[in-house]
């Protein structure tokens, strides 16, 4: 059974553990110190969400409002490397978006990815605004996209 429940603080080496088991393809070891850090602070303040099966966390992402109040950004959002195709990235990316959508004011989401899961997000209706080629890091790819909510 999947649990989405509100990260705590003793979630953070399995979230790490997450993080490094995506490394290379989807993350670059480079950004793993930024993560670190981002757990130690904010994934406290923020909506960052964990997914458990059966009492391990198999999934984590968050999301932040930006600046202009008008939008919603999704942030840190990975699933086990040996889980992916098992629906634990669909059900935490509709837990963030239907919190986004509860979010007041917000009008749009927006993201940036690789090309490695640039479509699945596309499946989300998320529509490509940018490619930067090594934008992370050589080899992964910067896809900048939105889902305007209507």
């Amino acid at each position: 059974m999947l649990t989405a429940r509100p990260y705590r603080a003793e979630d953070r080496e399995a979230c790490l553990a997450l993080f490094d088991g995506n490394t290379p393809r989807f993350f670059h070891e480079s950004e793993r110190e930024g993560f670190v850090a981002w757990l130690g602070d904010q994934a406290l303040h923020l909506p960052y969400l964990v997914i458990e099966r059966d009492g391990h966390v198999v999934a984590c992402g968050g999301h932040a409002v930006e600046p202009d109040g008008t939008s919603v950004a999704l942030c840190w959002g990975m699933v086990g490397n040996g889980l992916h195709g098992q629906g634990l990235g669909r059900a935490l990316t509709e837990a963030r978006l239907a919190a986004a959508r509860a979010t007041p004011g917000v009008r749009r989401v927006v993201l940036d990815t690789s090309q490695h899961t640039q479509g699945f997000y596309a499946r989300f209706g998320f529509k490509t605004m940018k490619v930067t080629p090594d934008g992370y890091a050589p080899g992964i790819d910067r896809w900048d996209m939105v889902l305007k909510l209507d």
